[in-house]
């Protein structure tokens, strides 16, 4: 009989309430600046400012533009504290402005460092003693080091770590040197430690997503949590034996960042899934803290409690974004609560001390793997309330309505195997919700009132599995085809044409657009969202690239000295939307949706369509949403701010009705979440302003408005 391991701290419940009342707080409630990712260390997107409202929206201007001349995808949510900005460019160069000009102050950028990823923001620190020595700071993630700078000056603050850096890697064991580890979202401070989300490789190369606590001061290493549990720790036996050595399995981090209760001191992680994605088989058992909300001793690390959001994920059903510490009313009664919302659409609301869910929440059966090996869990958990915020299924009656091509999405909704959780194998799975929600990174906004405003993506994907070739099949392929089938085949395709409809670019004569130097670079440490492949050696990376640049010298060669990828019996074979040939989804509308629920009651108070295809409204087609990415603001003056979708669009809503009360075109799509603040007695409201990303035109630059 499977056992189902639920959190051992419900029977605690007492004991915990005790140990984690609120200590006192004298600090103000209002909100001036915007000193930290999300807006605070709820990570509500809330601000109390509220010059800007419903009488005088409409005359907001553009008050500064800066342009970074680091052109392409920014997700970046800038941070104001005393009067400066500090974000980064698309390719994570650090720099901070004057917030009520724009005029550049200074940037940094580490001389040498090959790091092109995109990061989400970063942290600002000082030291509650006005005497300490310790100068103010920002901290920030580029490539797979952790960096402390002078938040007056932009220089490296030699005293934190080796000359100012501090490995990500320096928790994660020895398996870890040559892995891709980087972090894309800001750290959370709790008094002098910093911890920090890690991104990793999502096959069978991945690293272990231990959770890694460093002093902001010195960079030292402060404590360190397993989601991958070592033996005589909890969990430990919902794995494999020895999963924990990371020979094959890794993962289980948190990438999409963190909320902490500071009064209370219990830190809140939201984990993703075990690696290799799409196959569990060598990972059987329900694989905790992987797809978990998991409620840490700040100050230690120690496990207060968990909830696993996906037993055994074999779907990549990561949760998303950072929770939200709200407080509800219940029975006249206000509760202190943790809500997160997910990929596929629900939010699970949970005391924020205990852990007990607020709504009910049912194992629900679903099917079994078609795949002999895999071992799909029998039951998942599903809440009773709120409503899913994204539709659950897909049937004939959803091809979209508007294609030119119905027939052939109808074939493809008929033949395919459909269903939330169901097991992919080796026929078509149409995804619902997809690969990138329901939620995305861009998380969800609340207010005081405990609503919570969320926009998520409706489209659908195509994913399967392939037996993976053996090492005889590939015989007769150049070390350098090996290489690209084993690394880059997933995404780029067997002919190097991409897919570019959702996300992967071709290529198709790679060498008439890049270097060699920065086609390598790119290889070893990542790109954008794109992983690196540290685990290469030099010898691997220059025949994949010759490979890829068509000079490749075809003759016998020794294996790689740097180590093997482990061999996994199945294999993706990548991700596809469900598209016809314009790009359109093959579902009827809304393509994505801004919601905002009541978390008292757990009722919807309004859906909408959120963005817009201009060319079909010009046919008289209703506003039919469109995918977004990146998060909105909310405001006491009853505003919700966002940008987030392809039309390049900058949206005002009325929080109370969902009703659009102002939208501007901004020089690129903002794939970002907001900042406001006020500063010298006028309210500013930033947004990134990066593009490229769904095919729309690259951009470079931060934008603020004012009244």
């Amino acid at each position: 009989m499977q056992k189902i391991y639920l959190s051992l701290a419900f029977l605690a419940t007492a004991l915990l309430t005790a140990a984690y009342l609120p200590k006192q707080d004298n600090t103000s409630n209002e909100n001036t600046g915007w000193t930290e990712y999300l807006g605070g260390p709820e990570r509500n997107h809330y601000s109390s400012l509220t010059q800007i409202n419903k009488t005088n929206l409409n005359q907001l201007k553009v008050a500064w533009e800066y342009h970074t001349l680091d052109s392409g995808q920014v997700q970046c949510n800038p941070i104001i504290v005393n009067g400066i900005l500090y974000a980064v460019t698309a390719t994570n160069k650090l720099f901070a402005l004057d917030a009520a000009t724009g005029k550049e102050l200074w940037t940094f950028t580490n001389t040498g460092s090959t790091a092109l990823n995109t990061n989400r923001g970063v942290t600002y620190w000082e030291s509650k003693d006005k005497n300490d020595a310790d100068v103010p700071r920002i901290i920030f993630a580029l490539g797979s080091f952790l960096y402390a700078v002078d938040a007056k000056t932009g220089e490296k603050i030699n005293t934190f770590g080796d000359n100012g850096k501090v490995s990500l890697k320096e928790g994660l064991g020895s398996t870890a040197v040559n892995k891709f580890v980087i972090s894309n979202t800001p750290g959370t401070l709790y008094e002098d430690n910093i911890i920090m989300p890690l991104r990793l490789s999502e096959g069978a190369d991945a690293a272990l997503g231990n959770v890694q606590a460093f002093n902001v001061r010195t960079g030292k290493l402060s404590w360190v949590f397993h989601t991958i549990p070592h033996p005589n720790e909890f969990g430990y036996n919902t794995w494999p034996k020895n999963t924990y050595k990371n020979t094959e399995i890794g993962g289980a981090n948190n990438w999409s960042g963190m909320a902490i209760d500071r009064k209370r001191g219990i830190l809140f992680v939201p984990t993703g899934s075990a690696a290799s994605d799409f196959y569990g088989g060598n990972r059987k058992g329900q694989n905790l803290f992987a797809n978990c909300l998991i409620a840490l001793d700040a100050k230690t690390g120690k496990r207060l409690w968990h909830f696993q959001f996906v037993h055994h994920d074999i779907w990549d059903k990561d949760l998303p974004a950072p929770p939200n510490l709200v407080t509800i009313k219940r029975n006249g009664k206000s509760i202190d609560a943790v809500a997160q919302v997910t990929k596929t659409g629900h939010v699970f609301v949970f005391d924020r001390v205990t852990g007990k869910p607020l709504f009910p929440i049912k194992e629900t059966p679903f099917p079994k793997s078609s795949i002999p090996e895999e071992s799909a869990w029998a039951t998942q958990p599903i809440p009773s309330l709120p409503a899913p915020f994204a539709r659950q299924t897909i049937t004939e009656a959803d091809v979209n309505p508007y294609s030119d091509e119905k027939e052939t999405l109808l074939k493809t909704i008929k033949t395919t195997q459909k269903g939330v959780f169901q097991p992919l194998g080796l026929k078509e799975t149409l995804v619902y919700p997809g690969a990138d929600g329901g939620a995305e990174w861009g998380g969800a906004a609340v207010d005081p009132d405990g609503i919570m405003y969320v926009n998520a993506n409706e489209m659908a994907w195509l994913f399967s599995l392939k037996p993976t070739p053996k090492a005889d099949e590939l015989a007769h392929l150049s070390k350098g085809q090996k290489l690209y089938a084993s690394t880059c085949m997933v995404c780029h395709g067997k002919d190097l044409k991409g897919n570019p409809s959702s996300g992967y670019p071709s290529l198709v004569n790679i060498s008439d657009r890049k270097d060699r130097e920065y086609v390598s670079k790119v290889v070893a440490s990542g790109k954008g969202m794109m992983p690196g492949f540290g685990h290469l050696s030099n010898t691997d990376r220059q025949a994949l690239v010759s490979f890829l640049f068509g000079d490749e010298k075809v003759e016998a060669s020794a294996e790689s000295t740097k180590g093997k990828t482990p061999f996994i019996p199945y294999q993706f074979n990548g991700y596809h939307k469900f598209i016809d040939s314009k790009g359109y989804p093959g579902i009827r509308p809304p393509w994505g949706t801004l919601t905002a629920i009541d978390l008292n009651t757990g009722k919807h108070l309004w859906q909408k369509p959120f963005g817009e295809y201009p060319e079909l409204k010009a046919k008289g087609i209703p506003t039919t949403g469109s995918e977004n990415y990146g998060g909105p603001v909310v405001t006491a003056s009853g505003l919700l701010f966002i940008a987030a979708t392809k039309d390049g669009m900058f949206r005002i809503f009325d929080k109370k009705t969902g009703e659009i009360l102002w939208e501007t075109k901004l020089p690129a799509a903002g794939f970002a979440t907001p900042s406001t603040y006020l500063l010298n007695g006028k309210q500013y409201i930033v947004i990134a302003c990066g593009g490229t990303k769904l095919g729309t035109k690259k951009g470079d630059s931060y934008i603020a408005f004012s009244l």
